[in-house]
């Protein structure tokens, strides 16, 4: 089974959700305009949903997919979602996030993504990381660029999301790029 670890920034601390965590998640989750830019929440969102999401959790992380509740340091209120999917046997992990619409604009997406990159390449020996976001959502390509990651290309209508064929984005940052990004701050 993987390990997930608490990871703190310094706005912010990254952990496993919890079952208090379903209240604040069906609100945040619950926006049109959130569910409309992710893959996998459906609008509307109810309490339930959130509460057995919530649940599914143990099993996912045993799959390898780690998911973390994206809360603030100073009040431990919940901002979103980050998560990792690993693939060890091909020595990659796919980065995905939200961020609940209150929280939009403030840099909380951007500085969760960093903290789990770093933690990608050193907890897991993984040779790459890689996102998609759709092309309607410019914002989430910055946050990626911003912690380092090239866009690789586009993917024309490649997923459907409410009964519409929209196209992605992909961006990706090999290990070796991300210890050169590290050891220049470093220096």
């Amino acid at each position: 089974m993987v390990e997930q670890r608490i990871l703190e920034t310094p706005r912010l601390r990254l952990r496993p959700y919890e079952p208090s965590d379903a209240g604040p998640l069906q609100r945040l989750a619950g926006s049109r305009a959130v569910a409309e830019g992710t893959l996998l929440i459906p609008h509307p969102y109810s309490l339930a949903d959130a509460v057995e999401w919530i649940a599914s959790r143990p099993e996912a992380l045993e799959n390898g997919n780690l998911v973390y509740a994206i809360t603030l340091q100073s009040s431990s209120e919940l901002v979103g979602a980050i998560g990792l999917t690993l693939r060890p046997q091909h020595g990659k992990g796919e980065l995905g996030y939200w961020i609940g619409e209150p929280f939009w604009g403030r840099g909380f997406a951007t500085e969760a993504a960093g903290a789990l990159i770093s933690y990608g390449f050193e907890a897991f020996a993984l040779n790459r990381l890689f996102a998609i976001h759709f092309a309607r959502n410019p914002a989430s390509g910055r946050v990626l660029e911003k912690n380092g990651m090239r866009h690789e290309g586009s993917l024309r209508q490649d997923i459907r999301k409410w009964d519409e064929y929209v196209d992605v984005e992909v961006y990706g940052i090999l290990r070796s790029e991300w210890e050169g990004r590290k050891l220049k701050a470093e220096g």
